[in-house]
């Protein structure tokens, strides 16, 4: 083009060939990124899931030196004229589920929020749920089958929102029954102090929701680490040990084994307390005050 003697170069835009290459090249580069910060976020929400059992360990500590080597713990009503601690009232809020306490009990009453939060909870006679962010993992994915009949609590998209914690006391090992918890762990059935444990580098206390995930002879679908259809899906827990250490992303075995490669529920490793489980040396009954004889009314 030419204007007033001068010529002024015209300027050429992209070609279509020279587009699709430059919009190739940018999946290319987002097809590599998103996997990497996927595998990043996911890494952030283990160790934060991991610091918040730490500090519930540190709490858990503090509740043993008071109540005589007693997990936290309530006994709730489950059958006519037997009572049973339910591990996953130790701490957190008012659940959803309308029974063994669970919409009962919460932030003024489940027995270890006190040691874990400096505050006045809300009344549990009111109305309303009194949030405890601190028991809320933020791997806290739900249960795709939570194997209740009750098509309402089918699946879940949240156990901090249907059971009050995403985190849950080593009460029993993982068995087929869903009548029953067949090999009672930590927890006495009656309640009480904790047995004595040999490795307190192995014996898991307190573990996220998914350690459970076989439990009853079932499959919960708790992917809290990737969606079920892809490759890499895996079910796995954190947790933290007696020595009041803690492990993320810990493979669960299908085979509802009690004893892994990385833990155990058992306190040692001949444990059945059909022969008789014996507590520490000095440690024979919780004091007349202890949490475990307060009673949840059962629906």
């Amino acid at each position: 083009m030419h204007y007033d003697g001068f010529m002024i170069p015209l300027r050429r835009g992209f070609t279509l060939i020279e587009l699709l290459v430059v919009i190739a090249i940018i999946a290319l580069l987002v097809g590599i990124l998103l996997p990497t910060l996927a595998g990043a976020r996911l890494s952030a929400r283990s160790l934060a899931c991991g610091a918040k059992l730490k500090q519930i360990g540190v709490a858990t500590s503090m509740y043993l030196d008071d109540y005589h080597n007693a997990l936290p713990q309530v006994l709730v009503d489950v059958a006519p004229g037997f009572s049973s601690p339910v591990g996953a009232l130790f701490g957190g809020k008012k659940g959803q589920l309308p029974f063994l306490g669970i919409d009962e009990y919460g932030a003024e009453r489940r027995p270890l929020n006190s040691y874990l939060v400096d505050r006045v909870p809300i009344p549990d006679a009111q109305e309303g749920v009194d949030e405890m962010p601190e028991f809320e993992s933020p791997l806290d994915r739900g249960a795709d089958d939570t194997g209740l009949p009750i098509p309402q609590f089918a699946r879940t998209d949240s156990m901090y929102d249907m059971i009050g914690s995403s985190y849950t006391l080593n009460d029993h090992a993982p068995d087929g029954d869903p009548s029953q918890d067949v090999l009672p762990t930590l927890v006495p059935q009656t309640g009480g102090p904790m047995p004595y444990i040999i490795d307190t580098s192995r014996t898991l206390l307190i573990a996220s929701q998914t350690i459970y995930n076989y439990d009853d002879g079932g499959d919960r679908k708790q992917h809290w680490y990737g969606k079920e259809s892809r490759s890499n899906a895996e079910i796995a827990a954190s947790v933290l040990f007696a020595d009041f250490h803690v492990g993320v992303r810990l493979p669960v075995p299908d085979d509802r084994s009690a004893t892994t490669r990385d833990y155990t529920f058992l306190p040692r490793p001949s444990w059945d307390t059909r022969t008789g489980a014996a507590t520490a040396p000095g440690l024979d009954a919780p004091a007349p005050d202890h949490p475990a004889r307060v009673r949840a009314t059962s629906r």
